[in-house]
């Protein structure tokens, strides 16, 4: 974590939302989900001091002792927000003569089946100068990087960063368009009209 976040910004008490002691089977993940949703617009919308645990809870609609109890204090949820890595295990993992096609179909099922974009928050933290440029950080370290490591021939981290805009710009698109043609068409058939882009860029 940067040296601009302290254990200063610890949780604040509030009003208790809707909690069940004892929740019914599947509502934990349900709403441990729905506070890194919230999470993530946060902290990518907002300046690191200005996000609350209260209103991160009060979003997801949730108690706030929910969040604490799922991730602790503010540094903590914000460091699992700005963790690329698990996006990039998926998106990566791949024979490189198939990784164009696996990235697409991966990116796109995501998307339906868990109802955010693994890449697409990183765009909400351009141009800031607080805290969220870690996000900027963590996606040049565990996405880029890590992806020009495996690219072959030359120019490889220009390459790299090609392929990164590409994928974010699929899921920038999609996200206009909710209701759009793209929403409509099979991954497969996305697959099949974008990934060809992305296999020219990892052969090189």
């Amino acid at each position: 974590m940067t040296a601009g976040v302290t254990s200063a910004t610890s949780p604040e008490a509030g009003p208790t939302a809707p909690d069940a002691a004892a929740p019914a089977p599947g509502a934990a993940a349900t709403g441990r989900d729905a506070i890194l949703l919230a999470a993530r617009r946060a902290f990518t919308q907002r300046p690191y001091a200005e996000v609350t645990i209260r209103g991160i809870a009060a979003d997801a609609g949730v108690s706030a002792s929910l969040v604490v109890k799922h991730f602790g204090r503010k540094e903590e949820l914000f460091n699992t927000v700005a963790d690329f890595g698990p996006a990039a295990d998926e998106l990566f993992d791949a024979p490189l003569d198939g990784l164009g096609r696996h990235m697409v179909l991966t990116l796109v099922r995501r998307r339906r089946e868990q109802k955010g974009d693994p890449l697409l928050r990183v765009v909400f933290s351009l141009g800031n100068h607080d805290e969220r440029s870690l996000l900027r950080d963590r996606f040049h370290e565990q996405v880029t990087e890590r992806l020009t490591a495996r690219l072959p021939g030359r120019e490889r981290a220009l390459r790299a960063e090609l392929i990164a805009g590409h994928l974010i710009g699929l899921g920038a698109t999609l996200s206009l368009h909710r209701e759009g043609a793209g929403s409509r068409a099979t991954p497969e058939h996305l697959a099949d009209l974008y990934a060809p882009a992305l296999q020219s860029l990892v052969a090189g």
